[in-house]
């Protein structure tokens, strides 16, 4: 059994002490994506923009540790707000069209930055 820390520049890096991902054995375990840019610069958007980008970077870390969207067993999403469910999930279903993972969402005092999203990952890796 090997565990492998998996870090990418093309999503923000961690802001505390973590890891972007964890790849053991064929399985990835994300940390929580929210809505910053590569550069770390925090997205002023919507909760759509905020989801898109949290989806981008979550798909940037799954490439990194050999992995994808495709390969995800399951996802949770925290919102700040669960009135913004519906908008989330309407951008959320654009990136897991087809055989969607199972999911959790739940809604949170607060998060990092006060961003309205984070998603966070269990995937296979190839």
């Amino acid at each position: 059994m090997t565990k492998k820390i998996v870090s990418t520049k093309n999503a923000p890096s961690a802001i505390g002490p973590y890891s972007q991902a964890i790849k053991f054995d064929n399985l990835v375990f994300t940390s929580g994506q929210i809505p910053l840019n590569s550069d770390g610069e925090l997205s002023d958007g919507d909760i759509k923009a905020q989801t898109e980008l949290v989806l981008n970077n979550l798909a940037a870390v799954l490439e990194a540790a050999g992995s994808s969207l495709n390969n995800v067993l399951k996802c949770t999403c925290f919102l700040s707000d669960m009135n913004n469910f519906g908008a989330m999930n309407e951008v959320y279903a654009k990136f897991f069209s087809d055989n969607p993972p199972a999911r959790s969402a739940v809604e949170v005092a607060r998060l990092p930055k006060d961003v309205l999203i984070e998603i966070e990952a269990i995937a296979i890796a190839n």
